[in-house]
């Protein structure tokens, strides 16, 4: 398998798979694609490998995968150990990374990827209301499958969605705004040596 990524720095999509694929111990290779400043070229160059121009982008074979929420569904297809293993968690998993996926804008928008230390940012009313519901999210997962990571004992896919999160939260002095269970789970994520070798560490 090949997986097409973007700059690691400021590609939260392309953490996402790359940090299941290497949790999971699945063999793949990567290729690491810059963002340019001439977006025209960028997009000529991208549809070579993506058929929206865009990443993360898996190749397997002749099968092409795009998009970082198809791509984990799709290997969990292949490898099931993916996903967490009980009916209730997987079911979930899947709706907080399609949350994930689709949701927290502002958070997005304030807080814009990045893999090192940032100008704190104190929330306003919006982004209160963000940090509030993951932490409510993660409160949930951590408590009702009883592990140290969101869908039970072991990371899985819906770590992977929220790993680029821990990172935005530790980045933008944010960590302190959340529960101590929710800075346990932060502290897990950062210490791990994949998440480190991510950020270049």
């Amino acid at each position: 398998m090949l997986l097409h990524i973007g700059d690691k720095h400021i590609s939260s999509w392309s953490l996402r798979p790359w940090i299941l694929l290497k949790m999971a111990d699945i063999p793949f290779a990567e290729e690491v694609h810059a963002f340019l400043p001439d977006r025209t070229t960028q997009r000529r160059l991208w549809r070579a490998f993506s058929p929206t121009a865009q990443v993360p982008v898996l190749h397997d074979g002749e099968l092409v995968i795009w998009d970082s929420l198809a791509i984990c569904l799709y290997l969990g297809g292949r490898f099931p150990e993916v996903w967490a293993d009980d009916a209730a968690a997987r079911a979930w998993s899947y709706s907080a990374a399609a949350e994930m996926h689709a949701g927290f804008t502002v958070l997005r928008s304030r807080c814009p990827f990045r893999t090192d230390k940032a100008e704190t940012v104190s929330p306003d009313g919006a982004l209160s209301a963000e940090l509030s519901r993951l932490d409510t999210l993660w409160q949930e997962g951590l408590h009702r499958f009883g592990g140290g990571f969101l869908a039970g004992g072991r990371f899985t896919a819906v770590d992977a969605f929220y790993a680029p999160v821990v990172l935005r939260l530790h980045c933008y002095g944010l960590t302190e705004k959340m529960s101590a269970q929710a800075q346990a789970y932060i502290g897990r994520i950062l210490a791990d040596g994949y998440v480190r070798e991510w950020c270049g560490k």
